[in-house]
């Protein structure tokens, strides 16, 4: 652990014990603590601008996507097209509204969504541009990239279709 110049090991660790709560909560004071927890955060939701509420949701799918490209394991789930649609949903654009925005046709964002067509490296670029920089191109790319690694780690059938292609083949293995 890294510790800053001025604090030893010890001042840290008492430091987190004096912040952190290490009581157990009874099961009903669980649920008061959540309820006042969710009660808390309504009343803050409700006091932001649409503005803001669009950099806070902007942010977490940001951080949710930096999260997943940076872990090792591969969901199925959470592909380009499901990001992407996550993306639209949160700045509250039709399909063709922000097809036009981006300068490409419907179709094609369409297939992007529904990951029948992979990205090139304009449309990332111009999502970065569109969410003003605040979703990197690169943070797209990699998630192409994880898929494709995730497709030619585990797919048999490509091995199989390519294996054809290929002759002469070394005699050795490592």
């Amino acid at each position: 652990m890294y510790v800053k110049k001025g604090f030893s090991k010890r001042k840290v660790k008492e430091l987190a014990n004096d912040i952190l709560m290490t009581e157990k909560l009874s099961p009903q004071q669980e649920v008061e603590a959540r309820r006042q927890l969710a009660a808390a955060r309504k009343k803050t939701q409700s006091a932001m601008t649409e503005r803001e509420r669009l950099i806070a949701n902007l942010l977490q799918l940001k951080f949710r996507l930096e999260e997943y490209i940076n872990k090792k394991e591969y969901d199925e789930q959470l592909t380009f097209g499901y990001f992407l649609k996550e993306y639209l949903q949160l700045i509250h654009k039709k399909r063709n509204e922000f097809a036009a925005e981006i300068d490409i046709h419907e179709t094609m964002l369409s297939q992007l969504i529904n990951n029948h067509r992979t990205p090139n490296e304009s449309i990332v670029i111009r999502l970065e541009l569109h969410s003003n920089n605040t979703i990197p191109a690169t943070y797209w790319y990699r998630l192409v990239e994880k898929q494709k690694e995730h497709i030619i780690g585990t797919s048999k059938e490509l091995r199989k279709a390519e294996k054809k292609f290929v002759r002469n083949r070394l005699s050795v293995s490592i």
